[in-house]
């Protein structure tokens, strides 16, 4: 199989975390002091889990979440809305050759963690996790 420059073989590098954390960060302040034009956007509560790069640094995902986890299809409809605005205010405070198109998907970290905590909570994989009397 080719190996593409962009192909290093393992997970994302220093740089695409670094700056992934920078953006994840300055979009926090930005939706956090409500700097962006849309009072709907403004209204809501959003946390910014993670944002990820592409190895280019081009494409920028970001994982949100609304507060409490009601209206997920609203808050990502109004992040798509303002994401030129978005783009511009990261590309502001933040010293990148290009600023990234931004990417919004639903984070379900919170959700993956408690399907964890039900599969260990049951009974059947509990029994499989405690080490037997006999031995």
């Amino acid at each position: 199989m080719a190996k593409n420059r962009f192909d290093t073989g393992g997970g994302p590098s220093q740089r695409q975390l670094r700056v992934g954390e920078l953006i994840r960060r300055t979009l926090s302040d930005v939706l956090n002091r409500g700097d962006i034009h849309d009072p709907d956007l403004n209204r809501m509560s959003i946390t910014v889990g993670e944002v990820t790069t592409s190895p280019d640094l081009k494409i920028a995902t970001a994982y949100v979440l609304p507060l409490g986890g009601q209206g997920k299809e609203e808050a990502i409809d109004a992040l798509k809305r303002n994401k030129g605005e978005l783009r511009r205010a990261i590309g502001k405070q933040l010293t990148l050759k290009f600023s990234p198109d931004l990417r919004f998907r639903i984070d379900d970290t919170f959700d993956r963690m408690d399907d964890t905590r039900r599969m260990f909570a049951d009974d059947h994989v509990r029994q499989d996790l405690t080490p037997d009397q006999d031995d």
